[in-house]
């Protein structure tokens, strides 16, 4: 599989899978631009733009300028444990939409144009295993991300027939350092690596993935 030739734009580039993902496609030869909030000193180069991925007019900014994308990777997402949905407050609940929902919508909004000019293009967003199903004090994380997986397909049968793919990976509980430390318990070398997400998603934005569309697809490591 390659991505030699190929230009991705990578949302939560600056964040522990988003970093592992770059690394990958870069390692099969994409010239890849990177989105997040901000990024640490060590990580600023050319093709990063810190831009907040909810603010529609500074996302299309971005965009504005680039000739060709031929993968949406939207890796920008968040997870909240909150209360019970009773108890969550507004605040909470439009959190988890913001992060999830508004970042990965605004980008396919600028993204997905330029697509259909060229005639080709791949999107692939994040959902969540664990959003198949409503799970207690998760409501607004478990909402919001069963939504993404309901744009993915929506926006899959919008434009399949003009040569773009749109497809999401449902991962289980990931392994980083901030999961660790959030479940010492846990038995690590069940979770998926950032490493074995990272490599289905560049698959789906290649030209091998060109017959997969509006798929869901759960990458679990051993969960």
């Amino acid at each position: 599989m390659s991505l030699q030739n190929k230009t991705l734009v990578i949302t939560g580039a600056a964040g522990g899978l988003g970093r592992e993902v770059v690394r990958v496609a870069q390692e099969q030869g994409a010239d890849v631009i990177q989105l997040d909030l901000t990024f640490p000193e060590e990580l600023q180069a050319e093709n990063t733009y810190s831009v907040d991925l909810t603010d529609t007019d500074a996302i299309k900014e971005v965009f504005a300028p680039l000739d060709a994308i031929d993968g949406l990777i939207n890796v920008a997402g968040g997870f909240d444990m909150g209360p019970t949905l009773y108890e969550l407050t507004q605040n909470g609940w439009d959190k988890m939409f913001s992060i999830n929902v508004t970042t990965a919508r605004n980008a396919i909004a600028a993204a997905v144009p330029k697509m259909l000019a060229q005639g080709r293009g791949a999107v692939v967003n994040v959902g969540a295993f664990g959003a198949l199903s409503g799970n207690a004090n998760m409501s607004a994380y478990c909402a919001s991300k069963s939504v993404v997986m309901n744009m993915t397909q929506s926006l899959s049968e919008e434009v399949k027939h003009k040569g773009i793919n749109v497809n999401a990976i449902l991962p289980s509980v990931i392994d980083t350092p901030a999961n660790r430390v959030a479940m010492p318990e846990a038995n690590y070398e069940e979770w998926v690596t950032p490493t074995q997400l990272a490599h289905v998603m560049c698959f789906l934005v290649s030209e091998e993935a060109n017959g997969i569309h509006g798929a869901l697809i759960p990458v679990r490591g051993l969960s």
